[in-house]
């Protein structure tokens, strides 16, 4: 589980735990909660504290490595981001499937609100969720 040097550049101290927590979110592709990554990097012999996923995950997200949602249950979802701009995502509320969404509408929107008020440096969170096709015709959820 390695991570990319400028992802840990990025988020301060460089640690083999910061490495296997960035490796294992990269390794892990889709969208995931704290406590569920820290049992798989427990599950791969990593001795990462809970503590640590946690504080990992925030820096990720403070420079912008990370998405996040929210589940229905309210637990923070995390999921890496190779490339500096933020993305949206519709969410499945049944088996966790997310795929990215093309929100330049929303983009829009926010730069005007943020112009015609003058406010600076506003930022936004916008959350789709929903049952995917496989989940909706399987009748799940």
């Amino acid at each position: 589980m390695g991570a990319p040097s400028d992802d840990l550049d990025l988020i301060g101290r460089r640690t083999a735990q910061r490495a296997c927590v960035v490796g294992a979110l990269i390794d892990h592709g889709g969208f995931v909660g704290a406590r569920a990554l820290h049992g798989i990097l427990e599950s791969h012999g990593a001795r990462v504290g809970l503590n640590t996923v946690y504080r990992t995950l925030a820096a990720l997200v403070d420079a912008g490595r990370a998405d996040v949602v929210r589940d229905r249950g309210g637990e923070r979802l995390f999921r890496h981001r190779p490339f500096p701009e933020h993305r949206h995502y519709l969410l499945c509320r049944v088996c966790g499937l997310s795929v990215p969404v093309d929100a330049r509408a929303v983009e829009s929107w926010a730069e005007e609100v943020a112009e015609t008020s003058g406010f600076a440096e506003v930022e936004h969170t916008v959350e789709l969720t929903g049952r995917c096709p496989r989940c909706r015709t399987g009748g799940q959820g």
